[in-house]
């Protein structure tokens, strides 16, 4: 029974993991920006969660959606004043990552100033867990992850294929010329990838407030995950980088079913320097010819 219950625990922690890294893989696909702040996104929703539920005792719900709004709102703002002036001026890839980085260095210290650098949580009603039979427990917040992945990812499919705004970011960073082209401004389109990107992190910030607690510096293991699962599955590749994300899930879940807790990490990161090896373009991505 314990195989069964850490599949169904990795799972869970894999339909997280799948959308960090959806979330990351949208942003750099169509704009080819390295959103190191990305996981500052993913800290950002948590505390503000952690503030409007513990401290001013708002409905989790609506803590939630506006904790997920408030994130979607950073994502849009960083993208208009930090990554396209430095773009318009030439800024070179590094120049936007490092300044990425600043960024999650400096909203890291400041939440440390505000909340201390100890983990917060919350509970709510969707904490509690159910015995499914035969001694497997399922928590809600699990059921809710796997269940806001896969909404999200049918709207995310729907969106790219059959709207002109999806077609168009599908094409951003392929052609930027041909996309002005149609009368499309690639600028505003950046802003919808953007968008779309910090709200596909939002769910997984706000699952893991209440399941694991969360700590200023947990940004930074959302983009490893992020960049890890978008190696996985192929750069480029939205479906890949899900995939991804659900590989290391399990991964690190049934890892504790014959090794050490110590490993469970580990485990991940060897799958992928195993994929790095053995095939550097990932599960989707397309294999470079020499």
């Amino acid at each position: 029974m314990l195989f069964l219950q850490l599949l169904v625990d990795g799972l869970q922690l894999g339909a997280l993991y799948a959308l960090m890294a959806v979330g990351f893989a949208m942003i750099f696909g169509s704009t080819r920006v390295f959103h190191y702040a990305h996981g500052t996104t993913y800290v950002i929703v948590g505390y503000l969660f952690y503030y409007l539920a513990e401290r001013l005792h708002l409905p989790w719900w609506a803590a939630g959606a506006a904790a997920a709004a408030a994130g979607v709102v950073f994502g849009v703002l960083l993208d208009r004043w930090m990554y396209r002036p430095i773009q318009r001026d030439e800024g070179s890839f590094f120049t936007v990552f490092v300044a990425s980085f600043g960024i999650a260095v400096v909203a890291e210290n400041v939440i440390i100033i505000l909340f201390g650098a100890s983990f917060v949580s919350i509970s709510t009603p969707l904490t509690r867990v159910s015995d499914i039979g035969g001694g497997i427990v399922v928590s809600y917040l699990g059921m809710f992850s796997v269940l806001a992945a896969a909404l999200l990812f049918v709207f995310l499919n729907w969106f790219l294929d059959r709207t002109d705004v999806g077609v168009a970011l599908r094409a951003l960073s392929e052609n930027p010329d041909l996309v002005r082209g149609f009368g499309l401004n690639p600028r505003k389109l950046s802003q919808y990838a953007f968008a779309i990107g910090s709200l596909l992190v939002a769910p997984a910030a706000l699952v893991a407030t209440c399941v694991t607690g969360l700590t200023p510096t947990a940004g930074h293991r959302v983009v490893l995950i992020s960049i890890a699962a978008s190696i996985i599955g192929g750069i480029g590749s939205l479906r890949g980088a899900g995939l991804g994300g659900l590989i290391l899930g399990l991964a690190e879940s049934l890892a504790v079913w014959k090794l050490s807790t110590g490993w469970s990490e580990a485990v991940a990161f060897i799958i992928l320097f195993a994929f790095i090896l053995a095939r550097p373009s990932g599960l989707f991505g397309n294999r470079a010819r020499v």
